[in-house]
Formats: C-alpha cells, sequence, structure tokens
C-alpha cells in the first residue's frame, strides 16, 4: 500500500519558518515526481511546489518564490518543504503528492497519491 505522511506544520508568526516533511512508503518514489499542494479553507486545492524525480529541476507558484524550497532526499523517500517569510496568507492544509510517474506536473488532477495533509497555520 502507497502512503504519504506529511508533518512539520504547526502554528507560526508572519515572518517565521516552517519546514515540512513527507515519508514515502510502500513504493519507491526516488524515480517519481513529487510535489506539494495547498489548500485554504473556502478555496480550491492549489499547486505550491515541484520537484523532478533526480532533484535537479524545481518549480514554484509565483505566490511562494523566493520563499519556499522544495528539495528530496530520494534515499530517505522524503520531500521536504522549506518555508521562510511566511505570510498569514500561507495559512492552509498542505499536502504532498506524486503523480507515481516521471511526469512534471504542476496539475492537482496528475497526482494519484496524496497524504493526509498538515495544518499551516500563520498569525499576524
Amino acid at each position: 500500500q502507497v502512503q504519504l505522511v506529511e508533518s512539520g506544520g504547526g502554528l507560526v508568526q508572519a515572518g517565521g519558518s516552517l519546514r515540512l516533511s513527507c515519508a514515502a512508503s510502500g513504493r519507491t518514489f526516488s524515480n517519481y515526481v513529487m510535489g506539494w499542494f495547498r489548500q485554504a479553507p473556502g478555496k480550491e486545492r492549489e499547486f505550491v511546489a515541484v520537484i523532478s524525480w533526480g532533484g535537479g529541476r524545481t518549480y514554484y507558484a509565483d505566490s511562494v518564490k523566493g520563499r519556499f524550497t522544495i528539495s528530496r532526499d530520494s534515499a530517505n523517500n522524503t520531500v521536504y518543504l522549506q518555508m521562510n517569510s511566511l505570510k498569514p496568507e500561507d495559512t492552509a492544509v498542505y499536502y504532498c503528492a506524486s503523480p507515481g510517474t516521471m511526469y512534471y506536473t504542476t496539475h492537482a488532477h496528475d497526482y494519484t497519491y496524496w497524504g493526509q495533509g498538515t495544518q499551516v497555520t500563520v498569525s499576524s
């Protein structure tokens, strides 16, 4: 059974930092693209960041570019999202996901595997 488990969410003041982790099990994800998405209350799920299977290619939503960094430790099947200079508008449930292929995509409908999500709350 494939599982993605996020951790690292919490409450932080504006301007602070958090690092989210996503541990993958049940399948070797080292050959797969991995992404982060988020969903705020009353809003649709939106793309945050994506990393290629080898880790050499990344892409970010404009709203987080320059503040967030996605990385991966393929040996340990773990993906990270370092979030700096957090803003109240970053408050959301953050999801780790994978399309289960090498397909480099930012569209949620292309992603097959999803974690349960971790809450990030940024206070002003």
